[in-house]
């Protein structure tokens, strides 16, 4: 081919380009892959007959951690609460604003039952059996990793509040129940 027909060609494709882009046009251009444009999307809980499964969410590969959870290897008995007494503590050595945090959280959650200077005496105790005070003997001694240990899976007709409060929460609430304990100790001498 000669070079005159191929400017003559790529001219007359050019022309063809620049009056397919015309802004003046109110006929659309053709979509030759609309799939790609507009995806069939699926509901998070809607079936899917595309996956083997048949749901649209997946389940999480097994030992997957979510963000923001910390894995705790202890079980709800009697042993582990022991162990988790001698093995865990603060992350973090607890300071004024974890302390501040804790009262915070300790006041949503604790307060109804153990009352607010933890003596067992919340508003809800005409309704439940009295729970210990924290400067009783059974309470006064457990070393911080046990009381989170009874705040994560619970103890007696206390309930379990892992599910309510997340572990970073409830080291600050530990260090809040040590400082009334603290104040009990203070006032007894």
């Amino acid at each position: 081919m000669s070079a005159a027909v191929i400017r003559g060609a790529v001219a007359i494709l050019l022309g063809l380009a620049a009056a397919g882009c015309s802004r003046t046009s109110a006929q659309r251009g053709y979509e030759y892959m609309p799939d790609m444009t507009a995806s069939v999307p699926y509901d998070t809980f809607a079936r899917n007959p595309v996956l083997k499964t048949g749901m649209t969410q997946r389940l999480p590969v097994p030992g997957t951690i979510p963000r923001g959870f910390l894995p705790i290897h202890y079980a709800n008995t009697a042993e582990d609460a022991e162990r988790a007494g001698r093995e865990l503590s603060f992350p973090q050595p607890p300071t004024a604003a974890a302390v501040e945090q804790g009262k915070r959280s300790y006041e949503t959650f604790c307060a109804v039952c153990h009352g607010p200077a933890g003596d067992g005496d919340g508003p809800l105790v005409p309704l439940i059996p009295n729970p210990p005070a924290y400067s009783s003997e059974r309470v006064r001694p457990m070393p911080p990793g046990r009381l989170f240990h009874v705040i994560t899976f619970g103890s007696g007709r206390m309930p379990a509040y892992a599910s309510q409060i997340a572990a970073a929460d409830r080291w600050p609430i530990v260090a809040y129940v040590q400082t009334l304990q603290l104040r009990h100790a203070e006032s007894a001498q």
